[in-house]
C-alpha cells in the first residue's frame, strides 16, 4: 500500500510540474489549448493531440516551453498506441493524461442515426479509454500519475440542451472515471473528472440560440458561463502534486447550476 508520511506531504505543497510530460487531447480546441497554457506554465512537457493538423500546428507555433504536435483520431485505437509510442520516445515518459477531446450532438433520440451514436462514443469515451489504457501501466509502475477526464454536466442532467449520445457518452466517462480511480489508487495514481457546464467555446455555447443562451443565463446562480481559463484552472490543480489526496472525483465547474 502507498503511505506518505506528514514530512512528504508538506513537500509537495506545490503547483510545480517540472520534469513531468503531460498529454492533453484536443489541444488544439479552446479548453484543451487553455489548459496546455497552464500546464506549460508550470513546467512541464506536453504533447498537444488534436484530429485537426493545421490548428495543432498553428498552436505549437505559438507555445512557449517544451511541446510536441501529434495528429491523431482518438477513437482508433492503433492510432492512439502509435501516438502513444511517439510520444514517450520524444517527450519522455507519460505523467499526466488530460482527456479533454469531444464531440457534441445535440440530436435528442429519435433523431440521433447510427454512425452519429457511433463517432460520439469513440471520440467521448472509447478515446478515453485508449489513451487511458496506453498511459496507466507506465503510471502505476513509476508510483506516480494524474488522469483527468472531462466530463460533463450533461451526465446528471440528460442533457439540458446536449442530445442523447453526448449524453450517455459523458455519463459513462463518469463511470469509467471512477473504475479507474479505483483500481488506481493503491499505486499512487490518482483519476479524476472535470464536469464543466456552458464554457464559452464555439462548440458550446456559440452553438447556441440567443433564446438558449438567455434561458441558460437566467438559470445560473453566478449569471455567466463559464470562460476557458477557469476550466483549466481546475485541470491545473487536479495535474499537480498539491492533488494527491483527491480521487474518484467528479470536480463541477458550473457556475451553481446543478448543486449536489
Amino acid at each position: 500500500m502507498l503511505t506518505l508520511n506528514r514530512e512528504k506531504v508538506l513537500t509537495l505543497n506545490s503547483m510545480t510540474l517540472s520534469g513531468k510530460t503531460a498529454v492533453v487531447t484536443g489541444a488544439a480546441g479552446t479548453m484543451g489549448s487553455a489548459a496546455v497554457r497552464f500546464l506549460l506554465e508550470d513546467g512541464a512537457k506536453v504533447a498537444l493531440v488534436d484530429v485537426d493538423p493545421k490548428r495543432l500546428e498553428a498552436l505549437a507555433r505559438s507555445l512557449p516551453g517544451k511541446t510536441l504536435a501529434v495528429t491523431c483520431d482518438i477513437a482508433d485505437p492503433a492510432a492512439v498506441r502509435a501516438a502513444f509510442q511517439r510520444i514517450e520516445a520524444e517527450l519522455g515518459t507519460v505523467d499526466i493524461l488530460v482527456n479533454n477531446a469531444g464531440i457534441l450532438s445535440n440530436n435528442k433520440v429519435e433523431q440521433t442515426g447510427d454512425d452519429e451514436w457511433r463517432r460520439v462514443m469513440g471520440v467521448n469515451l472509447d478515446g478515453a479509454f485508449h489513451w487511458s489504457r496506453s498511459a496507466l501501466p507506465g503510471m502505476k509502475a513509476r508510483r506516480w500519475g494524474r488522469i483527468i477526464n472531462v466530463c460533463s454536466l450533461a451526465a446528471k442532467t440528460g442533457g439540458l440542451t446536449a442530445g442523447t449520445a453526448y449524453s450517455t457518452s459523458k455519463g459513462a466517462l463518469t463511470s469509467l472515471t471512477f473504475s479507474l480511480a479505483r483500481e488506481a489508487a493503491a499505486h499512487g495514481v490518482t483519476v479524476n473528472g472535470i464536469s464543466p457546464a456552458y464554457v464559452k467555446t464555439p462548440m458550446i455555447t456559440e452553438g447556441l440560440t440567443e433564446a438558449q443562451r438567455n434561458q441558460l443565463l437566467a438559470t445560473i446562480p453566478v449569471g455567466r458561463f463559464c470562460e476557458p481559463e477557469e476550466f483549466a484552472h481546475a485541470v491545473r490543480f487536479l495535474a499537480s502534486p498539491l492533488a494527491g489526496f483527491i480521487t474518484g472525483e467528479i470536480l463541477d465547474v458550473n457556475g451553481g447550476l446543478q448543486m449536489d
